[in-house]
């Protein structure tokens, strides 16, 4: 079956037009059918989609929200992590400062063992060194005996001694090696100071950061107040090097927010170092913190239009079934509506057959018994006894009354049998009572009628009036679908011990396949512009029902037609 075969099997109210049929139709389906599922599927479906997309953005915003806490969270672990990191050192040259005196200090050997003791403990730290109040170098020991204890810029030393403290930024000792310097101010009795200055290898600050749990794309790394990378960033450049990012602004607490590099949206978490000129950065693609995002949501779109899919195709059956129910049964009503009023029009024109031949048989009397007595005066009166011409007229009158009379006990058997219920019926008699009514149009339209009814058929009790009307449909039928010059063959055949078959078949037009499962519909007519209801063959269907038996139709297009009637 083709997609518009089906649609129609499936939508049969569609496109079915009763307002142009002899019963008009209560309702008007498709409206019907159209309001049903735009109203469920908007009650269904509304709220459903509603709940989808609130959803979606609660969980979207908590999975952001989720992702912004857990970047602040490691960024504020990790700039503790750092101020413990330099603080730890501040104070172990505090301890130094105050463990030793001045003049120890100024001892080249004191310095060197304090070094190495610095190292023992805590490893990276690979210069330490006495500076005067004026900037100059009291005593140094270490692999970078200037360039990272001599305090080059004079803004370090205004620092040092508004502060007390100074953690430099990083510096290059050569192409490999990277240092950091931090100073402490001691002050001495006459209002003079010292400072004690340490460098620590700065690979320290990355191994730090390389520590971190982070994920595949994340990036971490330290810069400058004046946005130069302290350490080695995975995307953004090497030390020394400008950073492209915007320098976030100060703030005292860890902040997190996004930011667009590249069309591409970033996490970046920061906090400022507290006494430094470190700012501590994580970066993070936002497309990485939301992928178990997107994959639930695309889980849950899809989960959306399946159901979504599955709750239309349930609106759609259920609206289609509850509108054909409605539809089947207005169509049962028309029918049921226009069989009693053929009913009543055929009880009518029995009435009026019945009376018409009443009424002809009294004259037709009066002529038969008039031309008889013509004939026996011609007959015996010797001067017309010779006169063959008045004799033949006498005679046609007489047989044309007989046919007459014929005519009219047909029409008073028909309609007699019209509201009957069972007796015993003869099969052949009834055919041939239903095609006596079809002679003359069959001698028109030069249709050539075959009966061929078998010898072992028996008389049998059926409803004479239902199995005339029955008969007469379907030869109707096939004079209608037949041109001038075809054929109608009637067989009549047992089929098995309990059945008779009655085959009628015509060499018509035919009927499409697509309309052979729906010629017993009510007001289904393939001549509804001729002059075709659709109730023809859905009366001659309840009819066979109504006997007890089955009806079927085989037929090609342009070859014929073929009824076969089985009846009990």
């Amino acid at each position: 079956m083709t997609f518009s075969g089906w649609f129609k099997f499936m939508f049969r109210f569609w496109s079915e037009d009763l307002k142009a049929g002899p019963i008009k139709s209560l309702f008007h389906f498709r409206r019907i059918w159209e309001v049903a599922v735009l109203l469920i599927g908007g009650v269904t479906l509304i709220p459903l989609v509603t709940m989808a997309l609130i959803d979606y953005n609660v969980t979207q915003q908590s999975v952001e929200s989720e992702a912004l806490m857990q970047t602040s969270r490691l960024v504020s672990n990790t700039r503790h992590t750092l101020s413990y990191f330099l603080e730890e050192r501040k104070s172990a040259l505090k301890f130094i400062s105050y463990d030793n005196t001045f003049e120890e200090l100024k001892d080249q050997k004191r310095i060197a063992d304090l070094l190495e003791n610095l190292k023992k403990g805590f490893g990276e730290v690979t210069a330490l060194g006495v500076i005067d109040d004026s900037g100059m170098i009291l005593t140094r020991s270490g692999s970078d005996m200037y360039s990272g204890i001599s305090l080059r810029d004079k803004r370090c030393l205004e620092k040092i001694r508004a502060t007390g403290a100074h953690v430099c930024q990083v510096f290059r000792e050569d192409k490999e090696t990277v240092r950091l310097g931090i100073s402490v101010r001691h002050d001495l009795p006459d209002d003079s100071f010292y400072v004690i200055r340490t460098c620590l290898d700065a690979s320290r600050f990355h191994e730090i950061l390389a520590s971190l749990d982070l994920r595949t794309g994340d990036d971490a790394f330290i810069i400058s107040n004046e946005g130069v990378l302290q350490t080695p960033s995975r995307l953004h450049g090497n030390v020394l090097e400008k950073i492209a990012l915007p320098i976030p602004e100060h703030s005292l607490e860890t902040r997190v927010h996004e930011i667009m590099a590249k069309d591409e949206p970033l996490i970046v978490g920061y906090a400022y170092i507290p006494d430094s000129p470190f700012i501590l950065m994580i970066v993070r693609p936002k497309a990485e913190l939301m992928r178990s995002w997107y994959d639930t949501h695309m889980r849950l779109i899809g989960f959306l239009a399946g159901s979504i899919f599955i709750v239309i195709l349930v609106i759609l059956g259920v609206a289609t079934y509850l509108v054909d129910m409605i539809y089947m049964a207005d169509q049962k009503r028309a029918m049921v509506q226009h069989e009693a009023e053929y009913t009543n029009k055929m009880a009518s024109i029995g009435r009026l057959a019945a009376g018409v031949a009443h009424e002809i048989n009294n004259p037709l009397a009066i002529i038969n018994e008039k031309a008889g007595l013509v004939k026996d005066l011609l007959t015996f009166k010797e001067e017309y006894k010779g006169d063959e011409k008045l004799l033949k007229l006498t005679e046609s009158v007489i047989s044309s009354v007989e046919r007459c009379s014929c005519i009219t006990k047909r029409m008073l058997s028909f309609a007699r049998h019209i509201n009957m219920s069972m007796q015993t019926v003869n099969l052949k008699n009834v055919i041939s009572e239903v095609l006596e009514f079809l002679h003359k149009e069959a001698e028109h339209k030069s249709i050539i009628v075959s009966v061929d009814v078998s010898e072992d058929i028996p008389e049998f009790e059926s409803d004479r009036g239902k199995l005339q009307q029955l008969f007469l449909n379907l030869t109707n039928n096939a004079f209608a679908a037949m041109g001038d010059g075809g054929h109608m063959d009637i067989a009549v055949a047992r089929d098995g011990d309990e059945h008779v078959s009655v085959m009628i078949r015509d060499d018509g037009c035919g009927i499409p396949k697509e309309d052979q499962k729906r010629i017993f519909e009510p007001f289904f007519s393939t001549r509804k512009r001729t002059g075709g209801t659709g109730l023809g063959l859905s009366i001659t269907y309840g009819l066979v029902q109504e006997l007890g038996g089955n009806i079927s139709v085989q037929s090609d297009l342009g070859e014929g037609t073929t009824f076969t009637v089985v009846l009990p």
